[in-house]
C-alpha cells in the first residue's frame, strides 16, 4: 500500500508538473502570439503609411509635371517679347540722346535770350 501511495503521490506530482509545464507553454505561446500580432499590426500600419506617402508624392509628381509644362509655355511667350524689349531699349536710348540735345538747345536758347536782353538794354540806354 505504501508503494501505491508513493505511486499516487508520484503521479500527482507528475500531473502537477505536467499541468504546470502545460500552463507555462500555453502562456509562452500566448505571449509569442501577442508579440507576433503586435509586430503584424506595426507592419500593417507601416504599409498603410507607405501607401499614403506614395499617393502624396504621386500628387507632387503630377504638380511638378504641370509646372514644367507651364514654365515651357512661359519661355515661349517670353521669347516673343524679346523683340519688343529690344525695341523699347532702342527707344529709351534715343529718348536719352534726345534729352541731351534738348538740354543743350535749352542752354543755347537761354544764352541767346540773355544776349537779346543785353542788346535790347543797350539800345534802350543809348538811343539814336
Amino acid at each position: 500500500m505504501d508503494d501505491m501511495k508513493k505511486d499516487e503521490a508520484k503521479d500527482k506530482k507528475h500531473d502537477e508538473l505536467a499541468e504546470s509545464l502545460n500552463d507555462l507553454f500555453s502562456s509562452v505561446s500566448t505571449m509569442i502570439k501577442s508579440e507576433l500580432q503586435g509586430t503584424n499590426n506595426h507592419l500593417e500600419l507601416l504599409e498603410k503609411m507607405n501607401v499614403r506617402v506614395a499617393e502624396e508624392y504621386k500628387g507632387f509628381g503630377d504638380l511638378a509635371s504641370g509646372l514644367k509644362v507651364f514654365v515651357e509655355q512661359l519661355k515661349c511667350k517670353s521669347g516673343s517679347f524679346n523683340e519688343y524689349v529690344e525695341q523699347i531699349d532702342a527707344i529709351e536710348k534715343q529718348v536719352t540722346e534726345f534729352e541731351v540735345v534738348v538740354s543743350m538747345l535749352d542752354k543755347y536758347v537761354a544764352l541767346l535770350e540773355s544776349q537779346m536782353q543785353s542788346a535790347y538794354q543797350t539800345r534802350i540806354n543809348f538811343p539814336k
